[in-house]
């Protein structure tokens, strides 16, 4: 019987849900994303884990087009924990294929990442995750679902298929500027999920703004006792 340590993100270094955003062929990005939780868990899950409590995550993400329907990535996520040591958590590596798209209408692909990352942050330290992306943008409301699953590659729970989806609504209320609501589960095993109160749901309030940064801020409150109870996040891309 998993525990509801495994329902639960180890490290919450990218808080994002995918949508149809795609590098340009031979074009290259930077986003800088920066979480830190002040009301949350604090005591560790494991002997040695950092837990997320006052920490601070900071993850550059470096990324290539790869031509007019794909592109990959590079995070480098750096913590500084609540008692004020920094480490590097190590590299997670992703590829993004989006063969439907278009400026108004569906959309839909998937993204794969894969993971090597400290054992104070994740126990199986190798992970993959499976990422698919639906949705629909309009002229003014976009709708994106990820319906992810994530499996560690070491450990007693190896090859495990764990539930995490996540989605996001956003409206524009102009000058380039969207309000919306980003909602995030982690539910458990895919064929045996856990009892909600130990399940992790964090809904989020959101705004993204696109000026010379382009910009995405969200509050997120956690809506059950194995959820941390406040996340603030931030995404700034170049």
């Amino acid at each position: 019987m998993l525990s509801a340590a495994s329902a639960r993100a180890a490290l919450p270094d990218e808080i994002q849900v995918y949508t149809d955003d795609l590098e340009a062929a031979g074009k290259r990005g930077v986003e800088l994303h920066v979480n830190t939780t002040p009301s949350g868990r604090s005591t560790p899950e494991y002997p040695g884990e950092v837990s997320p409590w006052h920490g601070v995550r900071i993850t550059p993400e470096i990324s290539w087009g790869l031509g007019h329907d794909m592109d990959w990535g590079l995070y480098l996520p750096f913590v500084r924990s609540a008692a004020g040591s920094d480490y590097f958590a190590g590299p997670r590596f992703r590829l993004k294929w989006i063969p439907i798209k278009s400026d108004h209408g569906a959309f839909a692909g998937v993204n794969g990442e894969l993971s090597f990352v400290q054992r104070r942050f994740e126990q199986a330290r190798r992970t993959l995750e499976i990422r698919p992306i639906v949705g629909f943008r309009g002229e003014r409301w976009l709708l994106s679902f990820n319906p992810a699953l994530g499996a560690d590659l070491a450990g007693a729970e190896r090859g495990v298929l764990m539930f995490h989806p996540s989605l996001k609504l956003a409206h524009d209320v102009g000058d380039r500027t969207a309000l919306g609501v980003e909602y995030y589960a982690e539910l458990g095993p895919l064929g045996d999920p856990l009892p909600r109160h130990e399940q992790s749901h964090t809904l989020y309030a959101v705004i993204d703004a696109e000026r010379s940064l382009g910009i995405n801020f969200g509050i997120g409150r956690g809506l059950t006792a194995a959820t941390d109870r406040w996340t603030v996040k931030a995404i700034i891309s170049f």
